[in-house]
This record gives structure tokens, C-alpha cells and sequence, in this order.
């Protein structure tokens, strides 16, 4: 049985920056890697500029002072895709792993559309240099399926032996209706890999909605504790929330959103909505990342698990 867990927030470390043209409108889903052994974080940050183009960038920052920025990229170290790619129009929501002696960045890509406003899929790229890295290929890393016809999306990247694992976020269709227009539906579901190119999937949904109302789930983070699996993840209603599922095999989930130990603030800038969760261990303490009102339009927080 798992007991609830409970993050003490310890406030808004990153904020859309109007002279960083990269980040000059929003600070949203972002991934926490820490420095060798030290307590210095980059923060791979997914920024959007004046055009509402997304871009991934670093903002550094020493855990125990967080509040205080250390540096920020003046540019993005992972841009937009070539003209016509999956990623023409923005990449966002970076996810590191570590893979056979290579770092793996799994990222979304954006590209317009007509009817259905936007379509996303999900890339892959590694590091070739400190804060470099190139695209594994110019598709997504997950094809187009009669299941998954209309996209993927966010995703959290783990390796256990020869395997690297993902969740990811799995889009069911687009919806037409009189009160929202047209609006998108997703879940979370899982594949694996062997080589971190030929990905293995099924129908299988990990993370599925718990009522009507709820048509958005999206953004896993997992980690494994005492052989456990855990994952936070956002899901949506009316707003945002942060929600908490566990399991033994990382494929069949128990879904108990009331033990994430997350919500919302009773004032202040993320006190409308609570999303986009990055869950990482720092030592013997275990951290996340969050975005809070408005996809991260008014930035990024940051909190620690209470022993």
C-alpha cells in the first residue's frame, strides 16, 4: 500500500524573461540535470518567444539557493526542426536519459494544421557535445498507427538493463462540440526499446481519464522507489492538476491522484492551475519541477518531498 505523499513548495524559481527572446513569453515544461555530483541543476526549459514559437534553453541554478539564477542561455541549445518536419513550429517538454554510454533528449514537436489547430509528435535526439545535441531523425521516433493516428506527445524516458523505457503521451482523437469547439483528447501509454530507434507499443492505456470531464493527461514523470514504480503526471478538467499513479511492472497502473501530495496555492501564481511535473532525486531528497497558471506563462516551481 502506498502512503500519500506530501511536496513542500519552496516558491517560483524561473519566470518568462522579456529580454531572453527565447523565453520571452512563457518559462513551461522543463527537466531538472544535475552537474556531476554538485548541487548546481540546468534546467532544460521549454521558452516561447514573441511569435509563441517554442524552443528548449538552459536556466542553472544551485538547488539549495534556487530562487537565484545562475545563468541563462541566450539562446536555445535545441531549436526548431526543418521546414515541412514534425517540428517545424516549436520543440518543447525535454526529457533526458541515459542510454549505453549516450544522453538521450525525448522532446515534442509542433506543426500547424487547418482544422484541428495543431498536431504533435514525439522526437528523439542525443548529445553530441555538452548542451548539443541532434535529432535521431527528422520523424517522430513514433510513427503514425491506426491507434495513434492524430499524434504523441510528452514523454519520460527510463533504462532498466538493455531496455529504455517510455511513457508517453498518446493522442485518441480530435472532437468537434458546440461548447469548446474543437478539442483534443489523450493518455498516457507505454513502449520500449532496445536501441532507442525501433520502438515496441501496444494499445495498452497506463493512464486512462477517471471521469467525463477530464479529456487532457499528459506529461509522465516516473521513478522507481523500493521496486516501485511512481509517476506524476498532469491531467485536465476544468484546469490543470498534478496527479500520482503507482505500480510493480510500469505497465499496469493504480491511479490515486489524492496521494500526489501537490495543489494548488490559495493565492498567487499558481493558484489557478498546477501542471507539467518533473520528479527527480537529488542525494536522499526527492524534488519536482511544476508549472503553475496558464502552461507556464507564469513560470516554473519548484518543491521537495517531506520525509
Amino acid at each position: 500500500m502506498v502512503k500519500a505523499f506530501k511536496f513542500k513548495k519552496l516558491g517560483r524559481i524561473v519566470k518568462p524573461e522579456p529580454d531572453i527572446y527565447w523565453m520571452s513569453s512563457f518559462a513551461g515544461p522543463s527537466f531538472a540535470r544535475r552537474r556531476q555530483q554538485n548541487s548546481i541543476y540546468d534546467i532544460y526549459l521549454t521558452g516561447r518567444d514573441s511569435n509563441n514559437r517554442s524552443t528548449i534553453g538552459i536556466v542553472s541554478l544551485d538547488i539549495k539557493d534556487p530562487c537565484k539564477i545562475l545563468s541563462i542561455s541566450p539562446e536555445p541549445i535545441f531549436n526548431i526542426g526543418e521546414l515541412a518536419a514534425f517540428d517545424e513550429n516549436g520543440v518543447s517538454y525535454p526529457y533526458l536519459n541515459e542510454y549505453k554510454g549516450t544522453t538521450y533528449m525525448a522532446y515534442v514537436g509542433w506543426m500547424p494544421t487547418t482544422l484541428s489547430r495543431f498536431q504533435n509528435h514525439t522526437g528523439l535526439a542525443y548529445e553530441t557535445s555538452p548542451e548539443q545535441f541532434t535529432r535521431v531523425s527528422r520523424a517522430p521516433i513514433l510513427p503514425r498507427t491506426d491507434l495513434e493516428y492524430s499524434g504523441t506527445g510528452s514523454a519520460c524516458l527510463m533504462t532498466e538493463g538493455e531496455l529504455m523505457k517510455m511513457w508517453y503521451t498518446s493522442f485518441i482523437r480530435w472532437e468537434k462540440n458546440e461548447i469548446d469547439g474543437i478539442k483534443h483528447y489523450y493518455v498516457i501509454r507505454y513502449a520500449e526499446s532496445t536501441d532507442a530507434k525501433n520502438w515496441s507499443r501496444n494499445e495498452h492505456i497506463c493512464i486512462n481519464y477517471k471521469n467525463d470531464s477530464e479529456f487532457a493527461i499528459s506529461r509522465p514523470s516516473v521513478i522507481k522507489l523500493n521496486g516501485k514504480y511512481h509517476m506524476w503526471f498532469a491531467y485536465r478538467g476544468k484546469q490543470y492538476r498534478i496527479g500520482y499513479a503507482s505500480s510493480d511492472d510500469g505497465i499496469n497502473w493504480a491511479r490515486q491522484d489524492e496521494l500526489a501530495g501537490i495543489d494548488v496555492s490559495d493565492s498567487g501564481w499558481d493558484s489557478e492551475a498546477i501542471t507539467y511535473p518533473h520528479v527527480f532525486k537529488h542525494d536522499d531528497d526527492i524534488y519536482m519541477i511544476y508549472n503553475g497558471n496558464n502552461y507556464g506563462k507564469e513560470g516554473l516551481g519548484l518543491a521537495i518531498m517531506e520525509k
